[in-house]
């Protein structure tokens, strides 16, 4: 019992102490070389400082530990080491540190033995033993010797080949720089070691260049050294390949040379790549520019898909250091012109040919200077290949900030263009004022780098020029390098010449545009017919404007739609490359079309609306009393029959029903929007607006993706919109309206059963009539006599519905006289609208009711007596339009003596509906979709604020229709739910 409490108690406690080991936390503190002492090393495997053993100090790096001044080393087999006096009779230490040695001359302050300029120090003997006592050997500089010492000061080498073949002294009047004797008057001494930032207005006196200027300049004139004349042209670029009124600087100088080598042949043919110099420049005549970009094509050409298919942009350069040394020949990519770190494949979209790329980042600018601490100078180069026979093509680069003679020639026009070869990516050691190993004063960072590929105008092949490499710099003034950040960009894109397209785009505009003039005219001198005005006065002008700002957004919506409809299909599906996107700036034109379009269609929109919720609406009932018999009058003896009352509730039935037909449309927006986001979002086809030549819908997240055309987005939203609003305004049309519902029809048939007849004027003298008698005389009935009179019909055994006898034609467009339209406006004074409920007005509110309830049905009983032709002089006529009217939906004839009533079977009386002007209404939403999306590249918003756009103009159609009906018809607002 006790053992067993014993191993439970001891359990318990190594289950505690297990569980204080697996919640126990790591923590060490934080160590830097820096702050370790003089007597400590820093040691990197413990990540602390660690003191130094006896007579051992800290070493230069602070890593490790070396013997005091005075000490030798001596080996041991562990990883420290031990140290040991010198005796006195050899009191200095070897060079090695493992040796005590007596010394020819003076110590230095490491207690190693030195010796005078001239000489080397020797310690061992041939087979190298540890001499007692070390000697200092003159080296010969005289001939035959002709020795120095090297730079370790332990052996003697032959002098530069430059220096006097008797002796390796560069005695005056000769001048030594850069370890070279130059001959006197070679070149002078007085040379600029300055380079220009123009951005910060600053000069900095480089270190780089005070060492290197003279010397590389007079050994590339006097001894056409290759590395010099190499040093030089990269000083020449560190300074923007500026030229200006000083001969003195780096480009002077190279100029100076270049200008001494005319006599000299040129290297591969070129005229500008002078003998043993670096090709930097093109020249400098006016127009050269234009010649070398847009003249001779590049020898192979580019296709997207095909046997021949060809989208591989191979780009090599040769690499220099700022010494001028030949590094290696490199291919562009991965990271040597694209400072911004992304994936290989990525990067590798750059060189993919259609596809426009570019990449920004912020880089750290001591990230910068960790990686760059010198900079590195590209010749880039196109491979044409060829096998055995490859060639290169030169890529003409044009440097954005460079000068001549004070001015920015390459930001002006192309003809100023000075184009240049050689470029480089990141400039940390120009800008050192002090030293070499000095914190720099200023950097100069390529804070953007574009290639720019041009297609040759007309081509079927696929041919482009040479290729464009576009540098701008940025000068950065080092303040804090832990917090200061730079942006780079590294851009390819691709052009053509797009004065053709533009001109054809104008020409449709111009075309289309006056032929919208002319259609507006005929619009207006419609309207004017429909309004029997003959004068033209502002408001006519007002009208034509209208007009016309439909037409034209017509126009423009057309040219748009068809020309992103173009680019969409024939850019993604071409093989051989003969067509490339317009770039951002080239769009900018396109968006103004887009925005003009929109406009001019929320004009035309907004005026349709209007125009709708200000219809003249009355209700005509043809309904007549019925006779009641009622109870025998004691007085008279006899029975007396009093009418009874025609029933209210089927013009507010009616009245509903055409209330709620004002915003039914042919299509159904939530559909649409929900159709368009599927396709664009879900299936990908928003992937086709991409700047590629790829017709794929889906892409690889690994991939890299490039920014959207607008006008490819353009055109692949405006096709699908358009395409699924035909698709639904077919199916409805042609299948819903036939064998589901169509209210339109529908609404007819209600104005056949409830005999009430429909006059609708848009205009003063124009408007549609729906003919609504009922063939049985009245409509007051029950339900089992409705029924007999509904199958009665269908059998044919009564009369038509037609307005003329054995006739359907139940619709009608009329053209009024102006005497009917004066006598309808008399009697429309006394119908007014009402201002509150019944049972809240005064006696004279009461009154003035019952003179509009009067006026109402003064009005049914004339506008019924003009349907029965009771009134000779307001008569009507009944015929066909036109072919042409129905086309341009116009009239050609204008009532003088009867007014005119068109057979109207396609019920255009839905104009003045939502229904009748489904194709503004899609073209408005399409538009407005387009517009939001082109501002905020998102398909989701668009797709909102379209819903959103719908809803409200939706609610201001309903309420201000609503409250039109009420004004019009004496309806209680109260009846229309």
């Amino acid at each position: 019992m006790y053992l067993n409490r014993h191993k439970a108690t001891l359990t318990f406690f190594l289950l505690v102490y297990i569980g204080l080991l697996n919640g126990q936390q790591y923590a060490i503190p934080f160590k830097s070389p820096s702050d370790c002492s003089a007597e400590e090393s820093f040691d990197i495997s413990s990540l602390s400082c660690v003191r130094c053993g006896s007579n051992q100090r800290r070493s230069t790096t602070g890593l490790s530990c070396i013997c005091k001044t005075g000490y030798q080393t001596l080996t041991t087999d562990t990883a420290s080491i031990t140290c040991q006096q010198c005796p006195t009779d050899r009191p200095a230490v070897s060079k090695d540190g493992f040796g005590c040695i007596r010394c020819p001359g003076s110590v230095n302050d490491e207690g190693k033995c030195q010796c005078p300029p001239g000489n080397i120090l020797v310690e061992r003997d041939v087979n190298g033993n540890l001499l007692d006592e070390a000697s200092c050997e003159m080296c010969n500089g005289n001939s035959p010797g002709l020795s120095v010492p090297n730079n370790s000061g332990d052996r003697c080498e032959r002098c530069q080949a430059s220096f006097i073949n008797s002796s390796c002294v560069c005695g005056p009047p000769n001048v030594l720089a850069g370890g070279i004797c130059f001959p006197p008057g070679s070149l002078s001494t007085n040379v600029n070691p300055s380079v220009n930032y123009d951005q910060l207005k600053l000069s900095v006196q480089s270190a780089w260049f005070f060492k290197n200027l003279y010397s590389s300049s007079a050994a590339c004139l006097v001894f056409f050294n290759l590395t010099a004349c190499q040093a030089l042209g990269n000083m020449c670029v560190m300074n923007m390949h500026s030229f200006s009124g000083v001969s003195t600087d780096a480009c002077g100088l190279f100029n100076t040379i270049f200008r001494a080598r005319a006599s000299f042949s040129s290297t591969q043919d070129i005229s500008y790549w002078r003998v043993n110099l670096p090709w930097l420049y093109y020249g400098d005549e006016p127009g050269l520019a234009t010649r070398v970009l847009q003249t001779d094509p590049v020898p192979i050409g580019f296709s997207f898909r095909g046997r021949n298919k060809n989208t591989d942009i191979n780009l090599v350069a040769a690499v220099y250091n700022v010494r001028g040394e030949f590094l290696r020949w490199e291919q562009v990519g991965g990271g040597n012109l694209q400072l911004c770190p992304q994936p290989t494949t990525k990067q590798a979209a750059a060189f993919s040919f259609g596809t426009a790329y570019q990449e920004s980042c912020d880089l750290s600018v001591a990230e910068l200077l960790g990686t760059h601490p010198e900079p590195l100078f590209y010749d880039v180069f196109m491979d044409l290949g060829g096998g055995e026979n490859r060639k290169l093509l030169p890529l003409p680069t044009l440097v954005y900030n460079q000068q001549y003679n004070g001015q920015f020639i390459n930001q002006e026009k192309m003809k100023n263009w000075y184009l240049s070869r050689r470029m480089f990516v990141v400039d940390t050691l120009s800008g050192r004022e002090r030293s070499m190993s000095s914190l720099p004063k200023v950097i100069r960072v390529a804070s953007s780098v574009k290639i720019k590929f041009q297609l040759v105008p007309r081509t079927q092949e696929g041919q482009v020029f040479p290729p464009l490499m576009t540098v701008t710099y940025r000068d950065v003034a080092i303040t804090d390098i832990n917090t200061q950040t730079v942006t780079t960009t590294f851009a390819v894109e691709y052009e053509m010449d797009q004065t053709e397209a533009r001109i054809k785009t104008d020409t449709a505009l111009g075309v289309m545009g006056g032929l919208a003039v002319i259609y507006s005219l005929l619009k207006t001198i419609n309207w004017k017919r429909r309004i029997a005005s003959p004068l033209v006065n502002m408001e006519t002008m007002g009208k034509f404007l209208l007009f016309y700002a439909g037409d034209l957004a017509n126009v423009f919506f057309a040219v748009t739609v068809g020309s992103g409809l173009y680019w969409l299909i024939f850019y993604k599906a071409q093989q051989f490359v003969s067509l490339l996107l317009p770039l951002p700036a080239q769009e900018e034109r396109f968006a103004t079309y887009i925005g003009c379009a929109f406009a001019l269609k929320a004009v035309q929109f907004l005026h349709k609306l209007i125009l709708q919720v200000s219809t003249d609406v009355f209700f005509i009932d043809w309904e007549r009393p019925l006779s009641k018999t009622s109870r025998t009058v004691q007085a008279a003896g006899v029975p007396k029959r009093d009418p009874s009352p025609v029933s209210i509730w089927r013009t507010y039935f009616v009245a509903n029903e055409w209330n709620e037909l004002q915003t039914f449309r042919k299509i159904s927006p939530t559909f649409q929007i929900i159709a368009v986001l599927f396709f664009l979002e879900v299936l990908g086809f928003s992937n086709l607006a991409l700047r590629d030549p790829w017709p794929t819908l889906e892409r690889s997240p690994e991939a890299y993706t490039p920014s959207y055309s607008l006008m490819l987005r353009y055109g692949l939203a405006a096709t699908l919109w358009l395409c699924i609003g035909l698709l639904q305004v077919i199916f409805f049309t042609v299948f819903h309206e036939h064998f589901v519902e169509d209210k339109i029809r529908q609404f007819v048939d209600l104005c056949s059963i409830s005999n009430i007849s429909v006059l609708l004027l848009s205009h003063r003298c124009f408007g549609y009539y729906i003919h609504g008698r009922s063939v049985h005389g009245h409509a007051d009935t029950n339900m089992e006599e409705m029924n007999n009179n509904l199958n009665r019909e269908s059998e044919s055994l009564c009369g038509q519905r037609g307005l003329l006898p054995n006739t359907d034609i139940q619709t009608f467009q009329v053209s009024l006289t102006d005497r009917l339209r004066s006598h309808y406006d008399r009697i429309r004074e006394q119908i007014g609208r009402r201002n509150g409920p019944s049972r809240l007005i005064d006696t004279s509110s009461a009154n003035q009711f019952e003179q509009r309830a009067r006026g109402y049905q003064t009005m049914n009983h004339f506008l019924g007596s003009i349907i029965d032709h009771a009134h000779p002089d307001m008569d009507y006529i009944v015929k066909d339009k036109l072919m042409f009217e129905r086309v341009i939906g116009m009239e050609f004839l204008e009532p003088s003596e009867k007014s005119l009533f068109y057979n109207d079977e396609a019920h255009s009386f839905s104009d003045v509906l939502f229904y009748g002007n489904e194709a503004t209404l899609l073209i408005f939403d399409t538009l407005f979709f387009c517009v939001v999306d082109l501002g905020s590249q998102s398909f989701v918003l668009a797709a909102v604020l379209t819903c959103v756009q719908q809803m409200i103009f939706r609610l201001i159609r309903n309420t201000l229709g609503r409250k039109n009906l009420v004004n019009k018809t004496l309806v209680d607002e109260r009846f229309l739910i």
